[in-house]
């Protein structure tokens, strides 16, 4: 009588964790085709893919989660400026430059962070409403990622070649690239909804 149980139990136990590894599966492959489509795909997939349990199938949630990468990445940067414009054996044309570009990424995550607030608003909305909410997440995003690619313009020309600003072009582009990702996810699940 005991195996009679145990071989539908074992066949439930089986059928489970099949069903379990397909959708668990499930989820990186939505990433990746999601990714496919954005400006840097290999940062897209490598950015999202440890958040694919809360991502699941969900373009609201991969946006959402695309913008709070972006966020975190834009408070690394924030932090990395204030350290950097405490560096000793600066030009005054680099900190000045530092300077300006704490001032700019302080502005993108300020964007970044209401565009969050917002894409949650964007979620409860309907028609015209989620629209109007919506172009202020683009907006903003977009916004963002125009203020930190102004950033490097403080450190153009010869005079400012050297370590700072490779390092400061560096820590920029990853800023960016996140940023860029983000806002085409968010326009791809504003095209969906």
């Amino acid at each position: 009588m005991a195996s009679k149980i145990a071989i539908p139990l074992i066949f439930l136990a089986v059928v489970y964790l099949a069903g379990t590894t397909i959708a668990t599966s499930a989820k990186p492959s939505f990433i990746k085709s999601s990714c496919a489509t954005v400006r840097y795909p290999a940062i897209c997939v490598k950015s999202l893919s440890p958040f694919a349990k809360t991502i699941q199938n969900s373009p609201a949630q991969l946006a959402h989660t695309a913008l709070a990468v972006s966020l975190k990445q834009s408070q690394s940067t924030q932090d990395y400026f204030n350290k950097l414009k405490r560096f000793k054996g600066l030009k005054p044309r680099e900190l000045s430059a530092i300077k300006d570009c704490l001032e700019v990424v302080s502005d993108s995550l300020d964007r970044v962070s209401k565009s969050i607030k917002e894409l949650k608003t964007c979620e409860r909305a309907k028609g015209q409403e989620f629209l109007w909410h919506m172009s202020n997440v683009q907006t903003w995003v977009s916004s963002a990622l125009t203020d930190e690619n102004t950033c490097t313009d403080g450190f153009g020309g010869r005079a400012m070649e050297g370590r700072i600003k490779t390092s400061v072009r560096a820590q920029i582009a990853r800023v960016a690239h996140v940023t860029s990702n983000a806002l085409a996810l968010v326009n791809n699940f504003a095209k969906k909804h």
